[in-house]
């Protein structure tokens, strides 16, 4: 079946993209994982001895820049619906987080503690229709945003890719009701014609 103009455009970006041959060449699984150090050097959002919580994980560049960073006396747990691969220091959950077994299993991998960090880079499967698939990304921030408020020790931080947009306004205002300092950043990897922009939380309220 031949592609279509809109489908060859983007395989034919995604080949020529720099970050793509740079995350081959580098041994990352995802040109986003560019998307995150960058917003790390300049955040600061990581430390040794971290407890990170990353959501919509596969397939699982985010994990691979955070592992290291905490290192073995810190801790990555990552979830989404599809399979990863494992990574040396994260902990994978399969499945659903708003399910109540998924949920259930997550807190029994953190046991008594509190999350540090809470990372997002969800995206949902787009239909192309604008006004739906602005929901469906919407939607799922907003449970990415439910996940740390419940999660996250006091002080903590997040950072979740959201889609400007309808909905874009509220939500970076509920993000600030919830964290002292909320900045937002369009990371160099991330392509200029995106709407893509990453939320960041600093200072959990608790």
């Amino acid at each position: 079946m031949a592609r279509s103009k809109t489908s060859k455009k983007w395989l034919d970006e995604h080949v020529n993209d720099p970050y793509v041959k740079k995350a081959q060449v580098d041994g990352f699984r995802s040109r986003a994982s560019y998307k995150l150090i960058e917003i790390n050097e300049k955040d600061k959002l990581f430390r040794s001895g971290n407890i990170v919580m990353d959501l919509g994980s596969a397939p699982g560049g985010w994990s691979q820049v955070v592992a290291p960073i905490v290192g073995d006396s810190g801790q990555v747990i990552a979830s989404d619906i599809l399979p990863m691969d494992s990574i040396i220091g994260v902990t994978f959950i399969q499945g659903d987080f708003t399910d109540e077994a998924v949920y259930d299993r997550i807190l029994q991998v953190l046991g008594n503690n509190k999350v540090d960090v809470v990372i997002s880079d969800m995206a949902p499967n787009l239909s192309g229709v604008n006004t739906t698939d602005q929901y469906t990304s919407m939607y799922l921030v907003e449970l990415a945003l439910d996940m740390a408020r419940n999660v996250l020790k006091p002080g903590g931080s997040f950072c979740a890719k959201v889609f400007q947009g309808v909905g874009y306004e509220e939500y970076a205002k509920e993000v600030r009701s919830s964290f002292d300092k909320v900045l937002v950043r369009k990371p160099a990897a991330s392509r200029p014609r995106s709407r893509e922009v990453y939320i960041v939380g600093k200072g959990f309220k608790g």
